[in-house]
């Protein structure tokens, strides 16, 4: 295995300084270099904190900076952050407004955040937890109890975090945030496994002519391994069950969000938008709002997924709000 580094066990730390360096106009590593934070904390906002383990890049980090998120806490490759680490963070961006969490709903995301808020809050600070659990595919899957948080998490923290920059309280962004889970569905589907640096092998195996149907993020095979079919007849599999499972919106309208996983071209994810677009569009949904690239990544997975969301006024206003983070940036 051929890859840009020096030693697997300091891949992520040297990538996040090389990330930092590459954006310090906007971030800042926080105390000890535990978290990646805003260089410039907002005076009585409600701080926005997420994180999850290496491997999913530019998400989490590069989600940070005006409209979205105020520190994210990275862990090693597909692990999650300490407790001790999100404490720190917690404690450098809370000024005094309170922090709300957003995690994704695997098991060990949810029990470290879950034990730095109750330390936070012995400590004194306002602390509310979302849990993000869009992934359709999963149920009681491999690493998550329930529906696993995926793609979505990038929507959550996005309308959230530009409801924070407005100046909402903190009680005011964890139903906002649990509406938009409500709201959102994902599905992925990949065509190779992740390779991870410190394994130097892949985390499942296909042949020539398979696919794996419902991949999560960490690397895990699907949910079904099926016969490798065309763009349109693979749109059609995903989209029949996102659309199922979708909130009605009020009006029809939606945000749809193609997202790759690290190793699939802009020109294919392109393309499955179109075929994607097309179905919703058959099925009487307006795409108001879209968004297609490579944001919630599986090191280099060759795979895609499918994230729609529903929108009402509230949300579409948030997700057209002003936004400046390494990997999202408009209106401003």
């Amino acid at each position: 295995m051929k890859k840009f580094m020096n030693r697997a066990e300091r891949i992520v730390v040297e990538s996040l300084e090389g990330f930092v360096r590459a954006h310090d106009d906007v971030l800042t590593f926080g105390n000890g270099s535990r978290n990646v934070r805003r260089r410039q904390l907002k005076p009585g906002k409600v701080a926005v904190i997420s994180g999850g383990g290496a491997g999913h890049e530019p998400m989490h980090a590069g989600l940070v900076g005006h409209g979205m998120l105020d520190a994210a806490c990275v862990g090693h490759v597909f692990t999650s952050p300490t407790p001790n680490q999100i404490l720190d963070a917690i404690a450098e961006c809370d000024t005094g407004a309170g922090v709300l969490l957003i995690v994704k709903n695997y098991d060990g995301d949810v029990m470290n955040f879950d034990m730095a808020a109750e330390m936070a809050i012995e400590a004194g600070h306002r602390i509310e937890t979302v849990i993000v659990n869009d992934d359709i595919a999963a149920y009681d899957a491999a690493r998550s109890s329930g529906r696993r948080g995926v793609a979505g998490t990038l929507i959550v923290e996005k309308t959230v975090g530009a409801a924070a920059e407005a100046g909402h309280s903190l009680e005011e962004l964890k139903a906002l945030g649990t509406r938009t889970v409500a709201a959102t569905r994902s599905m992925g589907v990949a065509l190779r496994g992740a390779t991870v640096p410190e394994t130097a092998r892949q985390t499942f195996s296909l042949g020539p002519d398979e696919m794996e149907l419902g991949v999560g993020i960490h690397g895990e095979p699907g949910r079904s391994r099926i016969a490798f079919r065309d763009a349109d007849a693979i749109a059609a599999l995903v989209c029949e069950e996102l659309i199922t499972e979708l909130p009605s919106p009020r009006d029809g309208r939606i945000l749809l969000f193609v997202n790759g996983f690290g190793g699939t071209p802009v020109s294919e994810l392109y393309l499955m938008y179109g075929a994607v677009r097309r179905l919703v569009e058959a099925r009487g949904l307006v795409v108001a709002r879209s968004l297609v690239g490579a944001y919630v990544t599986s090191l280099d997975m060759a795979g895609l997924s499918v994230t729609l969301s529903a929108l009402d006024a509230d949300r579409m206003n948030f997700w057209d709000a002003p936004v400046a983070a390494p990997a999202l940036r408009w209106g401003c």
